[in-house]
Formats: C-alpha cells, structure tokens, sequence
C-alpha cells in the first residue's frame, strides 16, 4: 500500500520552487501590458498548483477503525472488507517523464542565461546610443558641421566622395 511520502516529497519540491522563484524580479523584467498579464496569470496558476498540492498530499488519511465497525456491523462482513482492503496493492509511480526532459530544462537553462547576457549587453549599448541621442540632441542647435563630423566620421567621408566623384544626389 502507497504511504503518504512520494505526495510529501511533491509538497516539499513545489514549496521550495515556489519560495526559490524571484517572482518580483522576473515581473521587473517585463515591457508590455500583455506580458504583464500574462505574467500575473501564471503566477496564479503556480501559487494555485503549489496550494493544491500542500493541501491534497500533506493530509495522511484517517486511519479505518476496524474495531468500531466490528461492533456496529459484526466482524464477518467486517473482516471481509478488511482482508479485500489490505489486499488492494496502490502501483508505486514510477517517473519516466522527468528523466527525458530534464536534461533539456538544463539546456534551456544555459540557453536563457547566455540570451540574458545577450540581452544586459545589447541594453547596455542601447542605453549608450540613446545618451549619445540626448546629448546630440541638446548640442544639435548650437552644432557646427566640423563638430558633426568629428563625432561621425564615416558621415564625413560619405559626403567627400559624393563631393570628390561629383554626385550631388539628382
């Protein structure tokens, strides 16, 4: 018969995924309204899942009071139920499923922390160009083209060969 271990273990691993989720850095993260809500749905369902979980398979089942039964009905029909009862084998789950896709989680791990990377890298960049943006902004007004192209000189040289081949664009 199935003691109530395997369900505890599954109460313990969603408790401790569930404290171990940095739900408000991950919510930080996101851009749209549209990944926000569906941020929040998930997080719905996860903390719905975890407390299904703590509350189904953290209860250990009342034990039967055979003898209480045994004096109400008779111990004949009694010991018969008993003995079908304790005969009744529960099948031990045996989890094929968690083995084949772990090691693409792993995968999918290393694939996210490289794409975050990716990602502080290219924000970084951008956050650059858009503080170069600001700046030419402010400067455009009082800018001369010698200061232009100091900053720029491929725009320098663009405009030197149309001069120098004499292509004035019509």
């Amino acid at each position: 018969m199935m003691n109530g271990t395997s369900g505890k273990k599954v109460v313990d691993v969603a408790f401790k995924a569930g404290k171990t989720i940095d739900w408000e850095g991950m919510a930080k993260l996101l851009v749209s309204d549209e990944a926000r809500k569906e941020f929040a749905t998930l997080r719905r369902a996860f903390d719905e899942v975890n407390t299904s979980l703590q509350t189904k398979f953290s209860l250990e089942p009342e034990p039967i009071d055979w003898e209480y039964y045994r004096k109400g009905i008779g111990s004949g029909l009694v010991d018969m139920y008993k003995e079908a009862y304790d005969s009744v084998e529960v099948p031990k789950y045996v989890d094929t499923v968690t083995p084949q896709y772990k090691p693409k989680f792993e995968a999918l791990l290393v694939e996210l922390k490289e794409a975050e990377g990716t990602s502080l890298k290219e924000s970084e960049r951008l956050e650059k160009e858009i503080a170069e943006v600001q700046e030419l902004k402010k400067k455009i007004s009082t800018m001369t083209a010698d200061e232009y192209f100091e900053k720029h000189p491929e725009v320098k040289k663009k405009f030197d060969d149309e001069i120098r081949n004499d292509y004035w664009g019509y």
